[in-house]
């Protein structure tokens, strides 16, 4: 049995981000930080746009509680306020950390690091490294665990999170390339396993982004909080789906119609294209559903050839070749077909600001943490802002792994039953080889992931959501008909995908149910049928337990602490823009 007393799951900004602050914090400790992918494969080198801080760099107005205020809006109320007071005092000090580490921002003319105007930001606060910022910071934490030496375990598949006795005491995972099966014990484990866009049928998310944290954290008897709240990106490429960053209209480029119209006016006259992500992917969808879009069809133009071909090719680089990549469309002469893709999960895994995973009735779970989009601490609420994810998965990240430093030190290894988790897990994988079903994996998850998206994307309703609900519960029940055509165990990447679609299934339920108990609108979360903001009932967080094959809705108060520094900002209030 492998032994380490922190084990941290995920390879993307905020595992990294945790083990690196481990390793300076304490370099006795032994860490290992596991991960299905190689760390550098994880879906934070996609991200695009930024880094959100108060640098004061460009504005000099700008500064920590209008970045707070500025997320607190646009989580249409539902963001803990304690959560995300820590995220926006500490995001100067990330941003020079992240610097001083040799991360390669952009820069001002004098040498200072550059800083781009976002969605829903007052303030043009968003530091950047061209268009390719998560791919920049990636690279450098990596480095950092090389340098620090801290063990990784990549191409290895988490199956179980061992909890017993209301503690995590480990994990039970398997190596992709040779099908060995590993018992870890661990006296704290953090999850920062990333979001779960594959849930639906068009998403910026990559293939690994099936949710299999949150499953296993719901598997353990955990809640899921807020899962009905999913980011739509405005701008997908069509039909592709692939992400055409906020960067693009933060520089200045322009959603139009079918008739060449701005038509964000109509929707977001102060903000134009830079309004909240939710508030863009309504009005494009409502554009395409009333016949507006180009040429009739399913998508609107973004057009960003008055920015000129020396801005475009230094500013927005990555947007260039993607559009010229999958559609031969050159952006800086021709604009091209966008319409929303399913983008990031402001749900997850509930955790207090110190990162420790949270159970019934609001109690810790010992030896359990989260971070990053797999977790929820709730500084999104009902909607993200654009390059505040980053940020969250940076500052929360370093706050992770300092507190499970301070965790472990009196912290005793826990006992675990080796032998029967290993035949489990053996046992497990040799009945699905076994398995004489007759349904392809593929096959089934298309028809999941179309019943998603079918059933709970940008405009839901009661009828839609019950009857998507229904799908979904045959769907589950067809899962023990799949068949595996390999019946090998070296690199059968059809075990992989059969655990996948058990997350898929798992969380995709979770998001539908949470979603038929809101009876209201808010942030990414709107019902046709109950289209107000309801604070008077709904002014609280979802948490969607797992119990057997049914589910249980429950909910917990949010944090509205931030009333007492600036009650006229922070009391909730019509979201306008």
């Amino acid at each position: 049995m492998l032994e380490y007393d922190i084990v941290i799951v995920g390879g993307g900004l905020a595992g990294s981000r945790a083990a690196v602050e481990i390793a300076r914090t304490d370099n006795r400790l032994r860490v290992a930080l596991v991960s299905k992918v190689h760390p550098i494969r994880s879906h934070s080198v996609a991200a695009q746009g930024g880094i959100a801080a108060a640098l004061q760099n460009v504005d000099p107005k700008d500064n920590w509680l209008t970045h707070a205020f500025d997320t607190v809006k646009g989580a249409d109320y539902l963001a803990d306020q304690d959560a995300v007071a820590v995220l926006t005092q500490q995001a100067p000090q990330v941003i020079i950390d992240l610097e001083h580490m040799g991360v390669l921002f952009s820069r001002l003319p004098d040498g200072r690091i550059a800083q781009r105007p976002f969605g829903g930001h007052t303030h043009q606060r968003t530091c950047y490294a061209a268009d390719k910022t998560g791919h920049a910071i990636l690279h450098e934490l990596v480095s950092r665990l090389f340098q620090y030496q801290v063990p990784i375990f990549e191409e290895w598949y988490v199956l179980e999170l061992i909890v017993e006795e209301g503690e995590a005491r480990g994990l039970v995972m398997f190596h992709i390339p040779t099908g060995r099966i590993e018992v870890v014990r661990a006296k704290a484990i953090l999850f920062a396993t990333g979001g779960y866009g594959r849930v639906f049928n068009t998403t910026s998310n990559d293939y690994a982004s099936t949710g299999d944290g949150l499953c296993l954290a719901a598997m353990a008897g955990l809640p899921l909080q807020d899962m009905e709240f999913v980011q739509f990106h405005p701008t997908g490429l069509y039909p592709v789906g692939v992400l055409i960053s906020e960067a693009v209209r933060g520089e200045g480029a322009y959603l139009i119609n079918d008739s060449g119209e701005r038509f964000m006016a109509n929707y977001a006259p102060s903000r134009m294209e830079l309004a909240p992500r939710d508030i863009t992917s309504r009005a494009i969808a409502t554009e395409i559903r009333e016949g507006r879009g180009v040429g009739g069809g399913r998508y609107v133009h973004l057009d960003l050839r008055h920015m000129g071909k020396e801005k475009i090719l230094e500013r927005v680089p990555f947007a260039h070749d993607e559009a010229l990549r999958h559609l031969g469309i050159d952006v800086i002469y021709e604009p091209m077909p966008v319409r929303p893709t399913v983008h990031y999960s402001m749900g997850g895994i509930p955790t207090t600001v110190d990162c420790q995973a949270l159970a019934a009735h609001g109690q810790v779970m010992e030896g359990f943490f989260a971070a990053g989009e797999c977790s929820c601490v709730s500084v999104h609420g009902a909607n993200r802002l654009g390059s505040n994810s980053l940020l969250e998965c940076v500052v929360y990240g370093a706050r992770a792994g300092a507190s499970l430093a301070r965790y472990v030190q009196d912290r005793r290894f826990p006992d675990v039953d080796e032998a029967r988790h290993r035949r489990v897990a053996e046992q497990g994988i040799q009945n699905l080889l076994d398995q004489p079903g007759s349904l392809r994996i593929d096959a089934l998850r298309r028809e999941f992931q179309d019943t998603l998206t079918d059933h709970c994307s940008i405009f839901r309703d009661e009828q839609i959501l019950k009857t998507g609900l229904e799908k979904i519960q045959q769907l589950k029940a067809r899962y023990s008909d799949i068949r595996l055509d390999d019946k090998g165990k070296l690199y059968n990447t059809e075990i992989t995908e059969a655990f996948e679609l058990r997350s898929l299934i798992t969380v995709g339920e979770i998001i539908v149910a949470s979603a038929l108990e809101r009876r209201e609108s808010r942030g990414a979360h709107s019902r046709s049928d109950y289209p107000e903001r309801n604070d008077a009932e709904y002014l609280k967080h979802t948490l969607a337990y797992r119990e057997g094959d049914a589910l249980r809705i429950d909910y917990r108060p949010v944090d509205l602490s931030l009333q007492a520094v600036d009650p006229e900002r922070f009391t909730p209030q019509t979201r306008k823009y």
